[in-house]
């Protein structure tokens, strides 16, 4: 029979390809115990160990889940920009700009923690609010890390949504500034000349590996940011 270790590696490779999404009810011991061909003690000690890990809820009569972020002590919450739009009561809607697997300028290679040759998946859209420019996404994605990836095409799913029902992720970092637009952002914001726009830059790991840094860029005028604790 394998050990509780074993099967706690094998239940967190199903977690970290994306097989077992975050939120998902994950099946119950007594499934487990039949798939492994062990006993409900020896699962029940491999799902206890990735809660203590950070990966999985447990709660009592309500199952085990995989959690939607891995720690909880930060203060600014990663969201869909489609749920953000529409419970500010506006329209949403999409467009994919641009999708490859491409060599990552050298700062974005330092922050992916490439090397030098590997490529990545660079996936540039735009999200609209009441059919006017809202978010400029231009992302890119780790493949060593997220290899389902290059199956997405993102054309009806943006890369942000589809990240955030897929992947989990443990830490993340946020920088906030104003800059001017380039001329990538004039063009696909709509921006008049000298425009300033409002950027995020987001970076998000999982037990120490990059999968995601994105640029979000936002015509400054009226966009804000609220947080609450």
């Amino acid at each position: 029979m394998p050990t509780y270790k074993e099967i706690q590696s094998v239940l967190l490779d199903r977690i970290k390809s994306g097989e077992w999404k975050p939120g998902m009810l994950m099946p119950p011991e007594a499934e487990l115990a039949g798939e492994f061909g062990t006993t409900r003690v020896t699962v029940n000690r491999a799902m206890q160990a990735l809660a203590e890990d950070g990966f999985v809820e447990r709660r009592r009569k309500a199952g085990t889940r995989v959690v939607r972020r891995m720690t909880r002590d930060a203060h600014v919450r990663i969201r869909i920009v489609r749920d953000e739009i529409e419970q500010s009561g506006r329209r949403y809607s999409y467009l994919l700009v641009s999708r490859g697997v491409e060599r990552p300028p050298q700062a974005i290679q330092a922050e992916l923690g490439l090397a030098a040759e590997t490529g990545a998946l660079h996936v540039m859209c735009l999200h609209f609010a009441d059919g006017k420019p809202f978010q400029l996404e231009n992302r890119w994605i780790s493949l060593d890390v997220v290899p389902q990836a290059a199956d997405e095409r993102f054309e009806t799913v943006s890369p942000n949504e589809w990240l955030l029902q897929t992947v989990p992720y443990s830490n993340a970092e946020h920088v906030f500034r104003a800059a001017g637009a380039s001329p990538q952002e004039t063009e696909h914001l709509d921006l008049g000349p000298n425009e300033p726009v409002f950027i995020i830059e987001r970076t998000t790991w999982l037990e120490g590996q990059t999968v995601t840094h994105v640029r979000l860029s936002h015509p400054a005028d009226g966009f804000r940011i609220v947080t609450r604790d």
